[in-house]
């Protein structure tokens, strides 16, 4: 087996951003509007959200977006993105472009260095032709390429299968290309989500080193773990099916099929699923979480990362040992860890450990244990 490293890492965040306090007010706003239609129709008005429920049910203070417009129009509250036409470079595709050539020039590479790519996300524009490969040809790069999701676990997911396909001699270099356009598919109405997500694509470049090659500076991974058990309280229904589960095919209704979730039960099962994955994946190499120098957790929610570490610990861990951008940027689904990652490693000394680990729909969760070389 091949020792592999993650030879670069590249990350795009959107220079457009939105404040809690725009947010709420855009909220509130829709909110006086539709409670006069709902009372009138018997129903219960709907609550307000309000700045300070955001920062402690998440620690979201600012949120990166592709497109401001639109969202923060109380009448439309979605992102104005206009549609391409089928010869030109999709959005998500030039997304994650973006940050996949930063990532290329982290590692010293030209697009033709590639033999796989794979565009793991947990929201891919479209079923076919896949992401990956409208990259790949943009690239230059070889080989081949193909999309996978997993939730906000999919970069690590990703991880997990370009490491064994590295190791194995069957890839010499992947390419993980993560590009996340949460907003386009999050319902900006619900008071329990329109707060969490924003929008980020992060890439990472996986691949083998040479007989005798050393490459200090970069990451070796040691090993990955993918773990999945199915949950319903994090979900979208959104799919071409719905098309035919209408007498009207000819809007497609996205009230209810959009992204939800059950906040509590998540908080409370993903922190003991993700604190369980880390100390038995740890454990399985002979470290316990206080020999690893850093953790690059996904950027979902603060309180549930600190919970999840505290429980490793025994105490509570600071920004050093495990880096947060979830308060700039909000949960960028699976890109999340990946910024976190390429923000966050450059201080690690030789022989350093490091985690990365990220929790997703599913339940699922992908991590990847590193050494600093």
């Amino acid at each position: 087996m091949k020792q592999v490293i993650i030879s670069g890492i590249g990350a795009e965040i959107p220079q457009a951003s939105i404040s809690n306090e725009e947010l709420v007010a855009s909220f509130n706003t829709w909110v006086d509007s539709e409670n006069p239609r709902r009372a009138a129709e018997g129903l219960e008005p709907l609550a307000k959200s309000d700045v300070d429920f955001i920062v402690y049910a998440s620690g979201v203070k600012t949120r990166h977006v592709i497109e401001r417009e639109g969202i923060l129009d109380p009448t439309r509250m979605t992102p104005r993105i206009a549609p391409r036409g089928d010869d030109e470079v999709s959005v998500e595709a030039e997304f994650g472009l973006a940050s996949a050539r930063k990532a290329l020039d982290h590692a010293g590479l030209k697009g033709s260095d590639i033999d796989m790519v794979i565009c793991a996300a947990s929201h891919q524009q479209r079923p076919y032709p896949a992401l990956a490969i409208e990259i790949q040809k943009e690239l230059g790069a070889g080989g081949s390429a193909f999309d996978m999701s997993l939730g906000c676990s999919s970069a690590g997911a990703a991880v997990h299968v370009a490491f064994n396909l590295v190791r194995s001699g069957a890839q010499k270099r992947v390419l993980i290309v993560t590009p996340e356009i949460i907003t386009g598919h999050l319902n900006f109405r619900d008071r329990q989500t329109h707060f969490i997500f924003g929008d980020a694509s992060a890439s990472m470049v996986i691949e083998a080193l040479e007989e005798g090659e050393s490459r200090p500076g970069k990451l070796e991974i040691v090993d990955t773990r993918s773990w999945t058990q199915f949950s319903n309280n994090i979900r979208t229904n959104f799919g071409f099916l719905l098309r035919a589960g209408q007498e009207d095919t000819s809007v497609i209704r996205m009230e209810g099929n959009m992204i939800k979730q059950v906040g509590n039960k998540v908080f409370k099962e993903v922190t003991v699923a993700g604190h369980r994955f880390i100390v038995e994946f740890l454990a399985e190499h002979g470290h316990v979480p206080d020999g690893i120098r850093r953790f690059w957790l996904h950027q979902a929610n603060a309180r549930m990362n600190a919970m999840i570490l505290k429980l490793a610990f025994g105490h509570e861990v600071d920004h050093d040992r495990a880096p947060m951008v979830l308060e700039r940027l909000g949960n960028t689904a699976a890109a999340g860890a990946i910024v976190a990652l390429s923000e966050n490693h450059e201080d690690m000394q030789p022989g350093d450990l490091g985690l990365l680990c990220a929790f997703g729909a599913g339940y699922s969760i992908g991590a990847a244990l590193v050494r600093m070389r």
